[in-house]
């Protein structure tokens, strides 16, 4: 994605219009239109401003991903009772149907019991909690998943 599509996603999250940002900005809506366009390109301190106008870091307004950023907004809005009511394995399936399919193939009894005893070494050794320690290991097979 380019700055300039970058810059667009971020006013129109805003709900701004590029009269209102040019306003606030000192600058021309001409400027914001070839900011959008790519044609030309803010100096680092109008960014700055851009960022701080559209509520991101420097960074996030760069790297935006409009998606990713409302996904985990949502997750953030989501309370830890509603969290509990979701049937991730049903969400998640939608995406990667083998989250249903496997345990009529796979014998999971066979791997419960060692993956219950890392599970209680991540909880013995550092302390942690039942949730912290999935979240814990789960993390560690991504880990090694990406090697």
């Amino acid at each position: 994605m380019y700055l300039g599509s970058n810059l667009f996603q971020a006013r129109k999250k805003s709900g701004l219009s590029q009269e209102e940002v040019a306003e606030r900005l000192g600058v021309s809506r001409q400027t914001i239109s070839k900011w959008e366009l790519d044609e030309t390109l803010p100096d680092i301190r109008q960014a700055k401003k851009l960022a701080q106008l559209y509520h991101l870091t420097l960074d996030e307004l760069i790297d935006l991903d409009p998606e990713q950023k409302e996904i985990e907004q949502a997750i953030q809005r989501i309370g830890e009772d509603q969290q509990q009511k979701i049937d991730w394995t049903r969400v998640w399936d939608k995406k990667y149907p083998v989250l249903t399919t496997y345990q009529r193939i796979v014998a999971v009894d066979d791997y419960a019991a060692p993956i219950r005893a890392l599970l209680n070494s991540l909880k013995e050794r550092y302390g942690y909690n039942d949730l912290d320690a999935m979240l814990v290991f789960k993390d560690i097979l991504a880990h090694v998943w990406r090697r």
